[in-house]
């Protein structure tokens, strides 16, 4: 098992990686005790059971990340991952690129009806069919030397996903559903999935009014919390926690006495350049004209859902997805389907390959034209 420390021995490997079909590639990662995740081991392995496995140190001194990046931009060879989000927006902040082609095996297994958000060691004891030792999960990957425990389990993330990746790339071009798995990883190559704007924050943050006054203060002690995290790349939590943040905007403090009474924030958030934040923050939604209020997006919560057809496209829904052997939270959410059941036509599950396997049955039956009967365990469309 070999660990490539140097960028000639990268660009070596990843020259060889332009050769093949196919590459499959994983990470280890630290993202406890920062806002944006620590990379500190990449893992490749080129095609064939015998062919070439390497642990990539980027951690080590005078490694560039270039090559595997250049690797990335060649359209010859398509990137393998599962699971990838975390991986991509690891090389997307750090390297400005998305590994082109991508193939997902996570994706393509809800496609292939493997199940909902269906785990690496699944796949693992189903296609590749052997075991997974999990005890090195969990570990310090940033601490040096690795154990030969964690590169053995670091390697075995990339090793199996070449048997997982040429059965479901085949199953795929059986079933002719490439193009739906590649409807689901344009998501994961658009950079906007990975931007994070400040001003943005607060619309993460759960509240139980929409009062327009405590939404601006919300607004702006978010928009703080996320600019401070970010710029100083620690957690949110670090700086401050939702709980804190909605006890702040319902407290208002403007002086830095009456910050010292908040029972909820922790003493990481009462240093000075914190403190200053958040009174700056208060002062500043204090200060937001009614006009320029922030105005949550309710337009969910104000729909008239018929329950009784919400239920129809349930048993629509569970029948399609065994039909078309595809995991049902992959077609349509529970939102979703109460939005159809309100009236709405704007929902993804009435768009692309969603719409061939259920949307365009989904709008038959909210319009009445079809019905649904059972027979046996079988739930079958019947026209009206």
């Amino acid at each position: 098992m070999y660990t490539i420390t140097t960028t000639e021995d990268l660009a070596r490997f990843c020259e060889k990686a332009k050769a093949e079909a196919y590459v499959t590639v994983d990470t280890e990662f630290l993202r406890e005790r920062t806002y944006y995740s620590k990379l500190c081991l990449v893992q490749l392995a080129l095609p064939g059971e015998n062919g070439e496995a390497v642990l990539v140190d980027p951690l080590a001194n005078g490694l560039s990340l270039e090559p595997l990046y250049d690797l990335f931009r060649h359209k010859g060879t398509v990137k393998v991952f599962h699971a990838a989000r975390q991986d991509l927006e690891i090389f997307f902040v750090e390297g400005n690129v998305f590994p082109e082609p991508l193939f997902d095996t996570q994706i393509a297994a809800m496609v292939c009806g493997f199940g909902d958000q269906v785990g690496y060691e699944t796949l693992v004891r189903k296609i590749a069919k052997q075991s997974l030792d999990k005890t090195s999960r969990f570990t310090d990957w940033s601490r040096r030397p690795l154990s030969e425990a964690q590169k053995t389990y670091a390697i075995a993330d990339v090793t199996h996903l070449r048997v997982i990746y040429e059965f479901l790339d085949k199953e795929l071009k059986r079933t002719g559903r490439q193009l739906w798995v590649e409807e689901e990883e344009a998501v994961l190559l658009d950079p906007e999935t990975y931007t994070n704007r400040p001003e943005e924050a607060w619309m993460r943050v759960k509240t139980r009014t929409n009062s327009g006054k405590f939404l601006a203060i919300v607004r702006e002690l978010a928009q703080f919390r996320e600019s401070y995290a970010q710029t100083r790349n620690v957690p949110r939590s670090r700086v401050f926690k939702d709980d804190a943040l909605l006890e702040l905007a319902s407290t208002k403090p403007t002086t830095v006495e009456e910050l010292g009474r908040s029972r909820l924030l922790l003493r990481e958030g009462r240093r000075p350049d914190i403190a200053e934040g958040i009174i700056a923050a208060v002062k500043a939604g204090l200060a937001v004209k009614p006009e320029n209020y922030p105005k949550p997006d309710t337009s969910r919560d104000q729909l008239q859902v018929n329950t009784a057809l919400a239920d129809l496209l349930r048993v629509l829904l569970k029948a399609k997805s065994e039909s078309a052997g595809v995991a049902p939270k992959l077609i349509a959410s529970s939102g979703d389907l109460d939005a159809l059941a309100a009236g709405e036509n704007s929902v993804a599950a009435l768009k692309g390959w969603r719409g061939e396997v259920f949307g365009n049955d989904a709008i038959r039956l909210c319009k009445g034209e079809i019905a649904l009967s059972a027979k046996g365990g079988a739930v079958r469309v019947v026209p009206v």
